[in-house]
């Protein structure tokens, strides 16, 4: 099995499980090539995975003709049997090679379908993204596969390199700085969360306003920024809540990284959360855009210490029986074989 992976992401959620698939099905035998841009922190994740090809794809540049030349040449030498895009400008440059079973990975509700002109089959990472395709017109073939995450417990980074104190209750969230990951709720919540921490892992173009924010409210001396982190997992071993407080999530790997890493999980009532998540089994889920609910139950979390086991033993269970790498690698495996995902 030849699997060519075509992924012009940046830094997120969609990267990390990139990065988990990529390393799960080359633990399985999979011969693979990936084509991402230049510079990503997560490369070295990938590299003992095959060769590994960089560029950058614009609609309308010389770079775009270099590009494709390119991918021409990697076809002609490598001859996969699968060509997979990853997000919405990868599909656009998926080629028209017809040896391979040419499949895109749809993390988000597309408005449109002029980017799949390509592709034989859509990857949906929910149920309700494949409800979305098939009403925009779809015809061709539509598959559901969520993620998995490779989180594991990991040895907790001391408190001390976070200027934390050894006693507080850490909140850890995590992912892009952009509106609807809501991390303004995340922020606000923590006003009324007497003594608790924040470390809010990530960047985005919301980075200056958050910052900001957490001043303008008074917690900043509260607060932590330590950036981009490819491995979250120390840092959430050494938290005693994980947070997500998302407007707009479809299934973000987020969703599992708090279960994998065994931390008690607070999550919004977005998308991808309420099909995945079960209130007061596996998660405490509350509203959208509400501070005072966010805050009441990591409340909850802090003083409860049954509540606490109660939510790390359903998030286990939960991704053991419905999201375990094994059942996602075979799924994709099936689909490269066969065409379909089902077992």
């Amino acid at each position: 099995m030849k699997v060519m992976h075509i992924h012009f992401g940046k830094e997120g959620g969609a990267e990390r499980f990139f990065v988990n698939l990529v390393n799960a099905l080359h633990d399985r035998g999979v011969e693979q090539r990936m084509l991402i841009r230049p510079g990503r922190s997560w490369r070295r994740e990938i590299e003992a995975c095959g060769p590994i090809e960089e560029g950058i794809f614009r609609r309308i540049s010389l770079s775009r003709f270099l590009l494709s030349w390119r991918m021409r040449r990697i076809l002609k030498e490598f001859q996969p049997d699968v060509i997979m895009s990853w997000q919405l400008r990868a599909s656009r440059f998926m080629p028209d090679y017809q040896k391979a079973r040419r499949i895109s990975r749809l993390g988000d509700y597309p408005e449109h379908l002029g980017y799949y002109t390509n592709v034989q089959t859509l990857v949906c990472i929910t149920p309700d993204i494949a409800d979305k395709v098939r009403g925009l017109g779809w015809t061709r073939g539509v598959e559901v596969i969520p993620n998995f995450t490779r989180a594991v417990a990991a040895a907790p980074m001391p408190r001390t390199d976070m200027q934390t104190p050894a006693d507080a209750f850490v909140v850890v969230g995590m992912g892009r700085f952009v509106k609807r990951k809501g991390f303004d709720t995340l922020l606000r919540s923590m006003v009324g969360l007497e003594g608790a921490y924040l470390w809010l892992l990530g960047d985005g173009p919301e980075r200056e306003n958050l910052v900001a924010l957490a001043k303008e409210l008074g917690i900043e001396e509260r607060v932590r920024f330590p950036g981009w982190q490819t491995n979250a997992y120390a840092y959430l071993a050494a938290a005693d809540a994980f947070a997500i407080t998302s407007l707009h999530e479809p299934l973000g790997n987020v969703c599992f990284e708090g279960w994998g890493a065994g931390v008690p999980t607070v999550s919004s009532r977005a998308e991808g959360p309420s099909w995945v998540m079960t209130d007061g089994a596996d998660a405490l889920m509350v509203d959208c855009g509400d501070p005072e609910g966010l805050t009441a139950a990591l409340r909850r979390v802090r003083e409860d210490a049954d509540l606490r086991q109660r939510l790390v033993a359903g998030g286990h269970d939960t991704l053991t029986n419905r999201f375990s790498e094994e059942a996602i690698a075979s799924a994709y495996l099936r689909l490269f074989t066969t065409g379909s995902s089902a077992a």
